[in-house]
């Protein structure tokens, strides 16, 4: 009951951020410079063609009115018109969304599985020249960004062993007969092994080019969870009852040191999302990172205001997720 209670007072205050995110993205992008319909137009287009292209987009009016007409129509689940695309932005980010939500879950799996696995081998060998080895790599690599990862893993991989596709999302040759835009998981379901692997192929570069860095955030972050863990009472009586060092780390520190961890992986996950922007756009991945961008080049509002509000609730989701997660594994938070 705690729980429910909990979860349904952040889906309150989840309501009131997405208003004020509406409210501060949709005030920014109309007081900054830039005309979008000045894009659109031909040099030879009348007035009457100007007036009647933005009373069309709903730019015609004064602020309040923009706002309000734009939050009536989005109560109902219509954000309007691409400017650049001239297709309908709700039905544009659907599209593109599971592919972003393919290669962040699969990067973000890589991290944890990647920063798991050192941060309990450093807690194994804890107070020794290992340990120190481990937290100097981890320092070092946790310097290099996402970015050139990406870099990086294009000229080894694209230039001089070619042996992965450089760009895009999968084949088209082989997408025949998919029913949703999920291409991973319905390929895995559905066994369809040609899609599962051209798709795995090219979300090898981009995943690693995003997992690397949160794998050695993940890994500091457990690491000093554990060491903190073991050196309670309770992993000391387990000690002399004669358990080894990686029994002692798996079964008695582990779960009280996810906590911690849970609660960065929340949070760096929802960094991940706004992230795959740059690593989309180096890999070409067709993903709602590589459209923000183009949105933001071409001022499509509309587009720009859909992707602000998809990212905001990716945001807020994964939050509630995250905070629901550590009350269950704490149990002073389950029953207080």
């Amino acid at each position: 009951m705690m729980i429910v209670l909990a979860a349904f007072r952040r889906l309150l205050v989840a309501v009131g951020t997405l208003i004020g995110v509406a409210i501060v993205v949709f005030v920014l992008l109309r007081v900054v410079p830039g005309d979008p319909i000045a894009m659109m137009i031909s040099p030879g287009a009348s007035p009457s063609d100007v007036a009647a292209l933005r009373s069309h987009y709903g730019l015609d009016g004064g602020l309040l009115s923009q706002f309000v007409v734009w939050t009536r129509y989005v109560t109902h689940g219509d954000f309007g018109e691409s400017i650049s695309l001239h297709r309908d932005v709700l039905s544009l980010v659907g599209e593109r969304l599971p592919a972003t939500l393919e290669l962040a879950t699969a990067a973000l799996a890589f991290a944890v599985f990647v920063g798991g696995f050192i941060a309990v081998v450093g807690a194994t060998v804890r107070r020794t020249w290992l340990e120190s080895l481990i937290d100097a790599v981890n320092g070092l690599l946790l310097a290099v960004p996402d970015f050139v990862w990406a870099l990086a893993l294009v000229l080894v991989f694209g230039v001089v062993l070619p042996i992965l596709p450089l760009t895009g999302r999968i084949n088209p040759s082989v997408t025949a007969g998919m029913k949703t835009p999920f291409y991973f998981v319905e390929s895995l379901l559905t066994l369809r092994f040609d899609v599962l692997f051209d798709v795995s192929r090219h979300l090898v570069m981009p995943v690693l080019a995003l997992g690397f860095p949160l794998a050695m955030v993940i890994a500091r972050v457990l690491k000093g969870a554990l060491n903190e863990a073991m050196a309670q009472d309770y992993v000391l009586l387990a000690r002399l009852k004669g358990k080894s060092e990686p029994r002692l780390v798996l079964q008695e520190a582990l779960l009280n040191a996810v906590g911690p961890t849970l609660a960065l992986i929340g949070v760096q996950f929802t960094f991940l999302v706004g992230g795959t922007v740059i690593v989309e756009r180096i890999f070409a991945y067709p993903g709602i990172g590589n459209m923000a961008i183009e949105a933001v080049i071409n001022r499509d509002l509309p587009l720009i205001q859909g992707l602000v509000i998809a990212f905001a609730v990716i945001f807020i989701s994964v939050n509630i997720a995250v905070d629901l997660l550590i009350a269950l594994f704490n149990p002073k938070l389950r029953h207080g």
